[in-house]
């Protein structure tokens, strides 16, 4: 089975081949080109290929893969907001996800985002470089006996739960699903969690429900002094209105691995596309604000998972076999 790899890396080549080891019947060629239309030809002659969350699989793509006799669709990610299942399923391509690589990974990123925001690790570490220990402009507040709301308990929501939990924290969740395996998390209404919640962490899918979720609105309805961290998709949050917020002194913190703008394959050489006047700029102009570049998957057991995950997704799908990774 010959697979095409879009918008390839450095770290997915070196992730992937020592999977590829443990399936024979596969073989990879990796494009740094991303999936759009205008790049679809080039999957003539794959059997398959795969793709992340900033391509685009629209419609027109998939006819263009389909043409060119392409038959599996493989995401690797959770999310598939940027697939249009249905033509999917209309030209009959099959369309795989990873929807559980590594939780943990993504989870003690959002730990680690909401602690820095807290304690001014950055700032700090900027200080005493400077050869300034002084402590104005550092305190933070004490997570034990603070409540943590997590918006979205999946697997990645239900590991930050935990690691909150660790903390010694009060762990409150909104879920349309409660996740049973959660006794500790008591389930609130969104508006109950944005009022109680010191600590806000995202971990849920983007859907026409839940784009801008967080908006001037819902930010109004938190506590003074909250912590909002993001590490799911960046489109939850409403960027000029989150400005807005941290404006009116709302937050102690905000931390983000994952903004609005991001657009093609963010992890490397970013640098010309957040320009000086971009909405991510601005953010990073407030103190209180901490950005990552999407690194929350960027761990080796979490690139390892995806790529066995992702390679037994196309095996799975080449024997005909539905999974719980099968979206169309």
């Amino acid at each position: 089975m010959r697979l095409l790899f879009y918008a390839a890396k450095i770290y997915d080549r070196k992730s992937f081949d020592p999977v590829l080891e443990r399936f024979p019947g596969i073989t990879i060629d990796y494009i740094e080109h991303e999936l759009e239309p205008r790049t679809a030809a080039l999957a003539e002659g794959y059997d398959a290929i795969c793709a992340f969350v900033s391509a685009d699989v629209g419609a027109e793509t998939l006819a263009i893969l389909k043409e060119k006799g392409v038959s599996v669709v493989l995401m690797r990610c959770a999310g598939y907001n940027n697939v249009d299942v249905e033509k999917a399923k209309e030209l009959g391509i099959t369309v795989k996800i990873v929807p559980g690589y590594s939780p943990e990974a993504v989870a003690e990123l959002a730990m680690g985002l909401a602690l820095a925001v807290n304690r001014r690790l950055y700032k700090a570490y900027n200080k005493v470089r400077e050869n300034d220990y002084s402590l104005k402009g550092l305190r933070g507040v004490n997570f034990y006996h603070k409540t943590a709301g997590i918006v979205g308990t999946g697997k990645i929501g239900a590991a930050m739960a935990r690691i909150c939990r660790g903390f010694g924290m009060r762990v409150i969740g909104y879920d349309m699903y409660p996740n049973p395996s959660l006794d500790f998390v008591e389930y609130v209404s969104l508006d109950e969690l944005l009022a109680q919640s010191d600590l806000i962490s995202l971990h849920c899918p983007l859907l026409d429900s839940t784009y801008h979720m967080i908006n001037i609105e819902s930010i109004k309805k938190m506590k003074d002094g909250v912590i909002l961290v993001n590490t799911s998709r960046g489109a939850l949050v409403d960027t000029d209105e989150l400005i807005e917020g941290i404006r009116l002194n709302k937050f102690l913190g905000v931390g983000l691995d994952v903004y609005e703008e991001e657009t093609g394959n963010v992890y490397e050489d970013r640098s010309d596309e957040i320009m000086a006047h971009s909405v991510t700029a601005r953010l990073l102009s407030f103190p209180n604000v901490m950005i990552t570049s999407h690194q929350g998957f960027y761990t080796m057991e979490a690139l390892e998972a995806i790529a066995e995950t992702t390679l037994k997704n196309l095996t799975d799908a080449k024997a005909g076999e539905r999974t719980g990774n099968d979206v169309a």
